[in-house]
């Protein structure tokens, strides 16, 4: 499918869309990428649902579904662990920048920037309804593995908010923590992923797979770094308990049965 009207007007709609959602992040700079990042993704489910209404399937609109559910869940548990954790919101404070020194023509490039990269992950969803494609065996297996990455994240954040309200002070290493030491970013490579795969067979032409390859990798990226970023607090926080010493050398950090044990060292990764 080419730059016709249509698609480059629906395009421009969801990016907008999600500046106006994202544009959060003037009030607190940090929204840019938490706030303003799950519930421009859920806005994004909502438009195409919309958009697309007299050409949706079953399949088609289950994703839309799916990513509305995928974004109100993820904005809503930042949301409300901001407000409730204390201990959060001190880290937060001492490794993310508020902003406050930055210059306003800065903050206008990271609000188009994220705004466009939350566009370019859900476009794999855009590409099938603008190119009139149905339901077939790709879309159901992205999507069942899109609610994979859902019910992953979901378990591992009620996990991880179980294990702080019973000891606050200990790191997690319960439930999936058994497996990696981050499954909530798992969750969310999973879920991207299926976003993905759904439309593997019918990207058309460079623009389609380009789009769809940027927005999955950076994401993939993105995790990693955050990985990393929490890696190096629970260091600071829990490296000198011989329990952390051992959990940390026995399980991998983001990926399962993968021998990877730190990111530390990787610089070039930023969350």
């Amino acid at each position: 499918m080419g730059f016709t009207y249509s698609f480059t007007f629906n395009f421009l709609i969801l990016l907008l869309v999600c500046l106006a959602v994202s544009a959060v992040g003037f009030y607190k700079y940090v929204y840019f990428i938490s706030l303003g990042y799950g519930f421009s993704v859920a806005a994004q489910g909502l438009s195409m649902l919309f958009l697309y209404r007299k050409g949706l399937t079953f399949g088609t609109a289950l994703q839309c579904i799916l990513l509305i559910v995928y974004g109100c869940r993820l904005g809503g548990y930042l949301l409300l662990r901001e407000k409730n954790s204390a201990a959060y919101q001190r880290n937060m404070k001492k490794e993310i920048k508020d902003g406050s020194g930055m210059k306003m023509l800065t903050k206008v490039a990271i609000w188009v920037s994220c705004a466009l990269l939350y566009v370019l992950q859900v476009s794999p969803v855009y590409f099938r309804l603008e190119n009139g494609f149905g339901s077939d065996g790709f879309s159901m297996l992205g999507t069942a593995i899109m609610i994979a990455g859902i019910a992953l994240e979901s378990v591992a954040d009620l996990q991880k908010s179980r294990a702080k309200e019973f000891n606050p002070n200990r790191f997690c290493d319960t439930g999936l923590y058994k497996i990696v030491r981050c499954p909530n970013y798992l969750g969310e490579i999973v879920f991207w992923t299926g976003i993905f795969v759904s439309s593997l067979n019918i990207y058309d032409g460079i623009w389609e797979w380009g789009a769809a390859l940027i927005g999955y990798v950076c994401i993939v990226y993105i995790m990693f770094g955050g990985a990393r970023k929490l890696e190096i607090r629970q260091k600071r926080n829990y490296g000198a308990d011989p329990e952390y010493q051992r959990y940390v050398k026995k399980t991998p950090i983001i990926l399962p049965l993968v021998p990877l044990y730190s990111v530390e060292k990787n610089k070039w990764l930023v969350g």
